[in-house]
C-alpha cells in the first residue's frame, strides 16, 4: 500500500548525489523506494529537513524541491541463510557459509563437512535468493596444481563452468574449472591500474585471463602489457577477453614459463612487473629483476603470510632474493594483506621499488 512522505524532487542528473547527501545526513527513508521518472527523482525522507539541513541540501546540490509523495514500501528480500532457517537441523544453522563468491552469473559457495547432504538444498536457497545468478558451485578441495585449479561441484541451476565476469568496465570470459580467477581480487585489480602511468609498459607474470592486463590497457591510454602464463586455457580465455575488451594492440598475450619468457623476449625492457602467484612468486623474483629496465622500475609482489610467517618474514625473504638477482630495494612502497585465504593465513602484497 502507497505511504505518503516528505521527499527531494531533483533532475535525475543531480540525483546520485542526492542520494548520497540525503544518507550521509541521516534523511534518507531507507524503508521507502525512490521514484523516479523520465526528468525527476522523487527521495523519500524521514522528515521534513530542518533550517540547518535545508542549508546543507542547498551548498551541494541545486535545483530540487521538497514536497510530499506517495512511495512504495521496500519489501524485505530474504538471505539465503534465513530461507533455510526451517529446512535444516537447528543445530547445523551455525555452520552454514556467510560468504558467497560471484563469478558472472556462478555463485561459489564453500559447504563444511557437516553440512555436506544438504549443499543441494543450500545451492537451491541461494538460486532462489539471488535473481541473476544461474548456478551454484561448491568447492570440492583447495587450489593446487601448477594452474592454480580447484574442483567444484554443480549443486543448483545450470551445469556450468563458464560465465562472462564484469569488473570495472571490463567483461572477462572465465572457466573456473579450467583457468584460475578471484573476483576478491577485484580491488588490486583496479588499484594497481590507477598506478600505471601513460607509456608505461608492463609485465604481467602469471596473467591468468587477464584481469590485470586488460584493466591497465582500457584505462591507461599509451600503456603496454605483456601477459604471460603456463597455462593455455588461461592464454585462450585471455585472448578472447583482448578481443572482448578491444585492447589488441595493448595487451600481447604470451604462452610460457614465466622466466623462459623473460630470458628470451623481455630482458631489461619493462617499467613494471605483476607478480600475481602467492604460492611460488619468490621462486621467480630474478625474473623480475631481469625484465626491469636497468634504471629500474617497480614490482608488485604478492605471498601469503600466517602466524609461523609474518610479514616482516615476508618482506625480508623477497629483500634478500632481490639482492641475490643483483639488484636492490630502494623502498617499499606500499603493503597491506590483501584478503583472508583460510584460517591464520592471508595473502599479501608488496610494491617494492627496485634499483
Amino acid at each position: 500500500m502507497p505511504k505518503k512522505s516528505v521527499c527531494i524532487k531533483i533532475p535525475k542528473i543531480n540525483g546520485e548525489k542526492a542520494i548520497t547527501l540525503a544518507n550521509k545526513t541521516k534523511l534518507l527513508n531507507k524503508e521507502l523506494e525512490i521514484k523516479r521518472n523520465e526528468t525527476f527523482l522523487y527521495i523519500p525522507l524521514i522528515h521534513s529537513p530542518s533550517q540547518n539541513e535545508l542549508t546543507t541540501l542547498k551548498e551541494q546540490i541545486p535545483d530540487f524541491t521538497i514536497l510530499t509523495s506517495n512511495f512504495s514500501e521496500k519489501r524485505h528480500t530474504k538471505t539465503f541463510v534465513e530461507l533455510l532457517e526451517n529446512k535444516l537441523p537447528p543445530h547445523l544453522l551455525a555452520s552454514l557459509p556467510r560468504a558467497l563468491d560471484f563469478v558472472g552469473d556462478i555463485a561459489i559457495v564453500e559447504v563444511p563437512p557437516e553440512l555436506d547432504t544438504y549443499k543441494d538444498v543450500i545451492g537451491n536457497a541461494i538460486l532462489k535468493t539471488h535473481k541473476s545468478i544461474r548456478t551454484v558451485l561448491a568447492k570440492a578441495g583447495a587450489v593446487s596444481g601448477p594452474y592454480r585449479l580447484r574442483e567444484f561441484h554443480v549443486v543448483a541451476g545450470e551445469p556450468k563452468t563458464k560465465t562472462i565476469h564484469k569488473e570495472y568496465g571490463c567483461q572477462y570470459y572465465v572457466d573456473l574449472a579450467k583457468a584460475y580467477f578471484s573476483p576478491r581480487l577485484s580491488y588490486e585489480h583496479n588499484r594497481l591500474a590507477s598506478l600505471v602511468r601513460n607509456g608505461e609498459i608492463i609485465l604481467d607474470l602469471f596473467a591468468g585471463v587477464g584481469p590485470f592486463a586488460i584493466l591497465i590497457a582500457k584505462t591507461r591510454s599509451n600503456a603496454k602489457v605483456y601477459a604471460v602464463d603456463a597455462n593455455p586455457d588461461a592464454i585462450n580465455f585471455l585472448k578472447k577477453n583482448i578481443r572482448l575488451n578491444k585492447v589488441g594492440n595493448k595487451v600481447y598475450p604470451i604462452l610460457g614459463d614465466a622466466r623462459h619468457v623473460v630470458d628470451k623476449k623481455l630482458f631489461g625492457v619493462v617499467d613494471r612487473v605483476i607478480m600475481n602467484l602467492p604460492e611460488k612468486a619468490l621462486e621467480f623474483v630474478d625474473a623480475a629483476c631481469k625484465a626491469l629496465k636497468p634504471t629500474g622500475g617497480i614490482v608488485h609482489f604478492y605471498s601469503f603470510v600466517s602466524a609461523s610467517n609474518s610479514f616482516e618474514n615476508m618482506k625480508q625473504k623477497f629483500d634478500d632474493t632481490v639482492e641475490k638477482s643483483g639488484r636492490k630495494v630502494e623502498q617499499i612502497l606500499f603493503s597491506k594483506l590483501v584478503r583472508a585465504t583460510a584460517p591464520y593465513e592471508w595473502q599479501a602484497v608488496l610494491d617494492a621499488k627496485i634499483l
